[in-house]
């Protein structure tokens, strides 16, 4: 097996990277072992690694009127659990090549839901499902006038087909103990929104 090196401290040798499918996402099988707790190595062990890139979720919000923007669409992969599969998110896209995050929250912004965001925060980011992909997800929330959130929107040639929501804060924050919101990224920014509004409210208002 060909040696591609040793990274984290040492603690991770990478051995092999084989493409086992390759479309929109990548899939790749990683062969490598890891120092262990107890002292030594790993055996080597194979995983099959989804590569999607990394990806933006923004929460616009309106500190004037109180009210966040959420768009609803349809996704895939909630059919096999979900009994309504259109769901209700934050605005969000991949980053592409040679793109900030902030340069994404803004693009998405205007193509799903036909808002300009003003002041951007960093909430946090996270890693989505480290077992099984490389994916990390960079979250912000973005100040906005939400009486511009109306319609349909969305990228014809992506298949896109999004609904804007605007709401009070409360009624979202309200939606998301009820279970009506039940994705990963929404979840943790309506969560970060709900500890940390007031003191958010205060940076801008400064």
């Amino acid at each position: 097996m060909k040696d591609f090196g040793v990274s984290c401290d040492d603690k991770v040798q990478m051995l092999d990277k084989q493409p086992l499918y390759k479309g929109f996402f990548t899939m790749l099988r990683y062969s490598f072992r890891h120092k262990l707790f107890a002292g030594g190595w790993s055996q080597i062990l194979h995983r099959e690694i989804f590569e999607r890139g990394h990806a933006v979720a923004v929460l616009p919000y309106d500190p004037v009127s109180d009210e966040v923007v959420l768009i609803e669409q349809f996704r895939a992969g909630a059919m096999a659990t979900s009994a309504n599969p259109w769901l209700f998110e934050c605005v969000a896209g991949i980053i592409d090549e040679g793109e900030s995050p902030e340069q994404v929250c803004r693009r998405e912004a205007m193509e799903e839901a036909g808002l300009q965001i003003g002041r951007l925060h960093p909430m946090l980011s996270y890693l989505s499902s480290p077992g099984g992909t490389t994916e990390r997800l960079y979250l912000y929330i973005g100040e906005c006038r939400a009486e511009q959130a109306q319609g349909v929107h969305g990228l014809a040639e992506e298949g896109e087909d999004i609904r804007v929501h605007r709401m009070p804060s409360a009624q979202a924050l309200t939606m998301m103990e009820n279970g009506q919101i039940d994705n990963a990224a929404t979840l943790i920014s309506l969560q970060w929104f709900a500890l940390n509004k007031n003191k958010l409210i205060e940076q801008w208002c400064e």
